[in-house]
């Protein structure tokens, strides 16, 4: 009894179950790879929920894989759990899979791309539908796994339905098959009429572009003829594609068959169950035996009556949810609108087709936003399988299924967000394992932006399990047993193979936050070595923000990052060096990349200083370390009166009458200075040493313009530079001696519009004026040139920032006398800071930071605040303490 049916199809799942049913067999032979065959009793477990897949893998390259997936409404699965209810002897019969992966493997030396694990086309229950594209396993004859390039194969499916007159065969399909009832009297009837059908097919295309096929179909005859000595030719049921059956209807004679599977390649395989999703049931995945809609058949093949009614409440479900109003006439008429359109296009039953236009019209008011969510949650939908813990499993996969066992995280494939919060040690494990699993290239999880928290304390993921990760776990089964120690290996040996030093910084972060203890050294020390040999101030540009970044991590996770600080100090002194030399004769391309360099230098020079004062011993746990403006800085692991200066207490690197003048912020880190075993990384000298490198950028003609504005923006941010002095450097440059564009790229640095730019223009007349002046002064013949680089800077902005900008102009820039560098003071401010006013908001600061009330004597114990006098003459500094040791400084 030969049982053609399309794979994944539900008219084709209810036609086997009667047909079993009504013939019984003694054996069921299905289509699928036969070392899959110790498997079967697996599929009877209650634990086993479909979708589900057979997965094998070589297993000396655990890349090169290929799946049989298989849907609650696949026939195959309907005959497996037949046969395993009724305690009928079940077989898969296809080409085994050590001689499929063996063919993906030759492929891969042609032009073609192999299929590998992304194209999860089997050749059992995940190969073709019934022939069309029958892609077979990843690699056999699938798409990149083929028969030639560039060669035709024929879909069975498309030629049946052009011939019929349908322009679109999955209606046809429904039409003939899904939507028919059962023949009475007669199950084999609608194999009988589509065997007939595929017979005349292959009678004028052959094997229509499968040769592979012709090589399975031989292998497929031998086991058809050794299972019907055993069980008798009427004992035997077989349950494959319906491309196959004229094939194995023929009787070739043993010898030819044999003749063909001789010489086949051979690789050693694994294979195990794993799950599946309905998303990779869709043809739109690439899956080449897939169906448009398998949450639309899976519906089919589950309800018993009505479907079209059940799938109209389904739809009108899910809009509720999604807050949309949606009533029981809506269905109603949804119902009758369909059944309508069904009658008119001459269908038997309303289709997919006419559901969806229905849906749009009646629920969605004509609308495609809410009717794309129906199609995505509901007609694909994010069904994902189970399968049991004894599955055969590499012990890579075990260990992390019984890690996220006790951590409590489940695979889906529903895309969501966790937030993880680092404090408790649960989340810490969770933010590791997704880390480790990162290095080992199994992107379960995604690190985004954290939303209302910029803590280092904070990780936001972005969850989805994806069925080939399964195979990615398989592939990093080589570097170790363990998630720890395969993480360790694998990132070891980056390390050793990366090609530059961004990428080993970037590697060593990635250490910190899996918490690698054993790989840390290794990359250090490939990291030490690359830095001292690196002289591209670009490179080192780029590896500094990551090894500042990988300070802060390793304080919130309380990992020692001493070694990581001394390199970070002294690739920062050599950017030093090197960066105003290399920033000389650039063209624009390279002068923006510079800037973007100069950037990324300050932001981590600002972090590094932050940071390099924090003890490894008595540091702050999470923040690293104190900071504050206006005042000393003092290190968390500090004891005794605050505003004393002991030998153990802070000390103050640059003052309010420091070397560059003005109100300097100091920073006194180490562990000389902290009273702990810091990394001894002096932050205040760091960013003195980096102030005179910026001054130096914005006085050298030889720079660029676009360096030598941010260079005088990032100093007027600090306040290392009047205002007035700003707004001098910027006359000069705009001064009629200047080429326009050389002034056009200075605007640019100075206000470009990922710097905020737009409100110093709205707050201070005064540059906006020079600003308006120089563009109306501009030649005629010049302003096309800057007029590209002028529009970039200020459409950066945004809208309402363009009005004010706008507006302004249109008044005259400083008519009213409005500005900020006056020396009355802004408007509605007094001149000087009040620091009464300022105590005042200390309650409620230490309230929202979830801080216990300190001594009134400025003295700080455990778990205490206080406030003291800095002691340095410039004012007040208000510090909050906390129990862990960290300061926020607050200048006054």
């Amino acid at each position: 009894m030969l049982l053609g049916v399309r794979h994944h199809g539900p008219g084709s799942a209810r036609a086997v179950r009667a047909a079993l049913e009504a013939a019984r067999p003694r054996t069921v032979l299905i289509e699928g790879p036969p070392e899959a065959d110790a498997l079967i009793p697996l599929a009877a477990e209650a634990e086993m929920r479909p979708p589900v897949a057979l997965l094998a893998h070589a297993v000396d390259d655990p890349g090169r894989s290929a799946f049989w997936p298989f849907a609650e409404f696949s026939p195959e699965w309907v005959a497996l759990r037949w046969a395993l209810e009724r305690g009928v002897p079940a077989r898969f019969i296809d080409l085994p899979a050590t001689h499929t992966l063996a063919w993906e493997k030759a492929d891969e030396a042609g032009p073609e791309e192999g299929t590998g694990a992304d194209s999860e086309e089997g050749t059992g229950a995940g190969s073709g539908a019934d022939g069309d594209v029958h892609s077979e396993a990843g690699g056999g004859d699938g798409s990149g796994g083929g028969d030639g390039v560039g060669r035709v194969r024929l879909d069975p499916l498309a030629v049946l339905a052009d011939a019929a007159g349908y322009d679109d065969p999955e209606r046809w399909w429904e039409d003939v098959v899904e939507h028919r009832g059962p023949a009475d009297g007669d199950a084999l009837a609608p194999f009988l009429v589509l065997e007939e059908a595929m017979g005349a097919l292959r009678e004028v295309y052959g094997s229509g572009g499968h040769e592979r096929d012709l090589v399975r179909e031989a292998y497929m005859r031998l086991q058809l003829r050794a299972a019907q000595r055993e069980f008798g030719v009427d004992g035997v049921a077989v349950v494959c594609g319906a491309w196959h059956v004229p094939a194995l209807r023929s009787r070739p004679s043993v010898a030819a068959d044999r003749a063909l599977l001789k010489g086949l390649p051979k690789v050693r395989t694994d294979m195990t169950w794993v799950p599946w999703t309905h998303r990779r049931l869709a043809r739109a995945s690439g899956y080449g035996a897939g169906i448009a809609s398998p949450g639309w058949y899976g519906h089919l093949f589950g309800v018993r009556d009505r479907p079209v009614e059940r799938w109209m409440t389904k739809v009108a479900g899910l809009l509720r949810d999604e807050d949309r109003i949606v009533s029981s006439a809506h269905v109603i008429e949804a119902v009758r609108l369909a059944e309508t359109l069904a009658a008119m296009r001459g269908r038997p039953l309303p289709g997919l087709g006419e559901t969806t236009d229905a849906v749009r019209a009646v629920m969605c008011e004509g609308s495609d936003v809410p009717l794309a969510l129906v199609h995505d949650r509901l007609a694909v939908g994010d069904v994902m399988g189970e399968v049991p813990e004894g599955a055969p499993a590499v012990p890579l996969q075990r260990d992390l299924d019984r890690i996220r066992r006790r951590l409590r995280l489940k695979p889906e494939a529903l895309e969501r967000e966790i937030e993880l919060d680092l404090r408790k040690e649960i989340d810490a494990e969770r933010g590791r394992l997704l880390h480790r699993l990162r290095l080992l290239g199994v992107d379960w999880g995604e690190p985004v932006a954290s939303r209302g928290s910029t803590g280092t304390f904070r990780e936001t993921w972005r969850l989805r399990w994806e069925p080939e990760s399964a195979v990615r776990v398989a592939e990093a089964g080589v570097w170790g047993t363990t998630v720890l120690a395969a993480a360790t290996a694998k990132a070891e040996a980056d390390a050793v193979a990366a090609p530059g030093l961004a990428e080993v910084t970037g590697l060593a972060e990635r250490c910190l936050l899996a918490e690698l203890p054993d790989a840390l050294p290794v990359v250090m020390r490939v990291l030490t070595d690359r830095a001292a040999l690196d002289t591209d101030v670009g490179q080192l540009a780029q590896a500094l923000p990551a090894l500042v970044r990988s300070l802060r991590y390793g304080d919130v996770r309380g990992t020692g990052t001493g070694a990581l600080a001394e390199v970070a100090a002294g690739l920062a002194e050599r950017i030093f060096v090197g960066l105003p030399p290399a920033c000389a004769a650039l063209d624009a391309d390279a002068a923006e990349e510079m800037r973007r360099h100069v950037d990324a230098v300050h932001g981590a020079v600002g972090l590094l200083g932050d940071t390099g004062g924090a003890s490894e011993t008595g540091g702050a746990h999470g923040m690293g370390g104190a900071s504050g403006t206006g005042g000393a800085h003092e290190m968390g692991g500090a004891h005794g009166a605050e505003g004393e200066d002991s030998a153990s207490g802070p000390t103050q690197a640059e003052g309010a009458d420091g070397a560059e003048g003005g109100d300097g912020a100091g920073v006194a880190g180490g562990a000389e200075d902290a009273g702990g075993g810091g990394s001894g990384v002096d932050g205040g000298a760091l960013r003195a040493r980096w102030r005179g490198v910026l001054r130096v950028l914005c006085a050298r003609d030889t720079v660029p313009g676009v360096i030598r504005g941010r260079a005088v923006r990032l100093l007027l941010d600090e306040g290392e530079l009047a205002s007035e002095e700003a707004a001098r450097l910027m006359g000069l440059v705009l001064s009629p001696g200047t080429a326009p564009a050389d002034a056009a790229a200075w605007i640019e640095g100075f206000v470009g519009g990922g710097s905020g730019g737009g409100m110093l223009l709205v707050h201070d007349e005064r540059l906006l004026g020079l600003v308006d002046a120089w563009l109306t002064a501009v030649p005629a013949e010049a302003f096309t040139d800057v007029l590209p680089l002028l529009r970039r800077t200020f459409s950066a902005y945004e809208s309402g920032v363009r009005r004010t900008l706008g507006e302004l102009v249109k008044r005259g820039p400083g008519r009213t006398g409005r500005t900020t560098t006056t020396a009355q003071g802004v408007p509605g401010f007094a001149p000087d800071l009040d620091p009464g006013r300022a105590d005042a908001v200390l309650p409620v600061v230490r309230l929202l930071l979830g801080l216990t009330a300190g001594g009134a004597d400025g003295e700080r114990g455990e778990g205490g605040s206080g406030e003291g006098d800095d002691g340095d003459g410039d004012g007040a500094m208000v510090q909050v303490g906390s129990g862990d040791g960290g300061l926020v400084g607050v200048g006054t």
